[in-house]
């Protein structure tokens, strides 16, 4: 008994850094599409001179050999990082700024738009 308790256990917990794991994975990805543009547009103005250098020694493949290096590099960064992150045993849920993930308290905002004084009193009639 005692032995499929700690078996349902070790599952739960490799579940957990797993999923972990991917939320980290996708935080990461999304952050260093939107808040790493710089980054981003700067890599791949290095990556075209250096596709550029390259083209006299490789003339067939430079530019995949750059764009294959700068994607890989790319990925290979978001995926270190979220396993960083998820060795060390931070959890996305900890995470202040992770808000969106789990909700204010389990309860979803209301959205109000501007106009909303001057439409909500006003029933819509299907037509």
């Amino acid at each position: 008994m005692q032995l499929a308790q700690e078996r349902s256990l070790l599952g739960t917990a490799g579940l957990m850094q797993i999923k972990s794991f991917l939320v980290w994975s996708f935080t990461l990805a999304i952050c260093l599409l939107v808040v790493g543009f710089p980054l981003v547009a700067i890599a791949s103005t290095a990556g075209m001179l250096l596709a550029v250098a390259l083209q006299s020694v490789l003339p067939t493949s430079a530019v995949l050999v750059v764009g294959g290096g700068l994607i890989g590099g790319s990925i290979f960064a978001v995926f270190a990082g979220a396993a960083v992150l998820t060795l060390k045993g931070i959890h996305p849920h900890d995470v202040r700024w992770l808000h969106w993930l789990h909700g204010k308290d389990g309860q979803l905002e209301v959205v109000k738009f501007a106009a909303c004084p001057l439409t909500c009193s006003i029933d819509r009639v299907a037509g």
